[in-house]
């Protein structure tokens, strides 16, 4: 695991401490974690064993990583909170729906963690970022600031909690994670700190 700050902009008013697990390079590069894109499957229909062994994956890594953060924070009962994904939840079939799944289970292994993952709730669709470049990212807007008020209902539970804010991806200059962020303080949570599976790494790098 490894530790950045992710850096206050126009969408976030403060600095926040942030962790990832592993480098992103692109789908099949040697080391990538693909298994995080098997687990959107977007459009393609991956066998179950496919999935499962993919979940598994990210279980791995959750439950080696997440006691890390806790402890790294020194925050006793972090609030697990997670990056809902694009679409109104209710239009993902439950195989799109496994990267959520992991956390709630892992967070339920871990003592040190509060499950907090259904706090966060898409309700407004937006374009799915990493394929709106190939004209795919489907109903909705991109990221500006205020899209996660806007778009997502923010459970009352969020106030005075430590939150830790997970997301599958985080990639610089999106903005998706700054603005969650921004929209947990504004919600009430007492502190905000991040985990990414993988966050992604350009060339040059």
């Amino acid at each position: 695991m490894q530790t950045f700050t992710i850096q206050r902009n126009n969408c976030l008013t403060k600095n926040i401490k942030g962790f990832y697990g592993v480098d992103y390079t692109g789908w099949r590069a040697i080391g990538n974690p693909d298994y995080l894109n098997i687990l959107k499957n977007d459009f393609t229909s991956y066998s179950r064993r496919e999935l499962i062994a993919a979940k598994s994956e990210l279980e791995e890594i959750l439950l080696q990583d997440l006691p890390l953060v806790a402890s790294e924070v020194e925050k006793s009962n972090l609030t697990v909170c997670v990056v809902p994904r694009s679409k109104a939840k209710v239009t993902y079939s439950s195989n799109q729906l496994l990267f959520l799944e992991s956390i709630k289970e892992v967070v339920r292994a871990i003592d040190t963690l509060k499950d907090g993952t259904e706090y966060i709730t898409r309700v407004k669709d937006t374009q799915t970022t990493h394929l709106a470049r190939r004209g795919h990212g489907g109903r909705g807007s991109l990221p500006y600031k205020g899209i996660s008020k806007d778009s997502c209902h923010f459970s009352k539970s969020i106030i005075g909690k430590n939150i830790l804010l997970i997301d599958d991806i985080y990639t610089k200059t999106v903005d998706i994670d700054e603005d969650m962020m921004q929209a947990l303080l504004d919600a009430g949570a007492k502190s905000v700190v991040f985990y990414a599976v993988a966050k992604t790494i350009y060339k040059g790098n």
